[in-house]
């Protein structure tokens, strides 16, 4: 599988966060171990976390669709370091989340739409990047950009017309 599938499951998750009147954002966690010496794969990729997000049902601020998938990866793993892992996510993580990221020591995240707002990785802040930070992860940024942002501006519209 490649960046497209992986986020086309991260893109269900979004809609069905959507049908369920939260913000359309998914994200799904693929762990992928490597060998620290060789740098090769040890095992096949697979998907070890897929989340929506939750806010408005849990009424809970960190309810975000990969704080949700990185905590159920860390279950997942039975760790809070989440090396060997790649986040997909349909919008560019926030604060808060790309600190989750750095946190947990992710080896990269890919996402859909930037996010002018709120993005951390990349479009206000480089939270990936920061070298004063002791963790630093590669960062993929527009992977199925126009599906992931007619997804959000679908749901603020049909909110608009409400």
């Amino acid at each position: 599988m490649n960046d497209e599938a992986y986020m086309r499951m991260a893109l269900e998750e979004a809609q069905a966060a959507g049908e369920a009147g939260e913000v359309p954002i998914g994200a799904v966690v693929v762990y992928e171990p490597i060998d620290p010496a060789t740098r090769r794969p040890l095992a096949e990729p697979r998907v070890i976390a897929r989340a929506g997000n939750r806010r408005e049902r849990a009424k809970d601020p960190s309810g975000h669709a990969e704080f949700i998938a990185m905590l159920d990866a860390s279950r997942e793993l039975d760790a809070w370091r989440l090396t060997g892992c790649t986040v997909y996510v349909t919008l560019e993580p926030c604060i808060m989340c790309a600190g989750l990221m750095h946190q947990a020591r992710i080896d990269r995240c890919v996402y859909g739409a930037s996010d002018p707002k709120a993005g951390a990785l990349g479009t206000l802040y480089q939270i990936n990047a920061d070298e004063r930070l002791n963790h630093t992860f590669e960062v993929t940024p527009g992977v199925l950009k126009d599906e992931c942002v007619g997804l959000l501006q679908g749901f603020f519209a049909a909110k608009r017309k409400k």
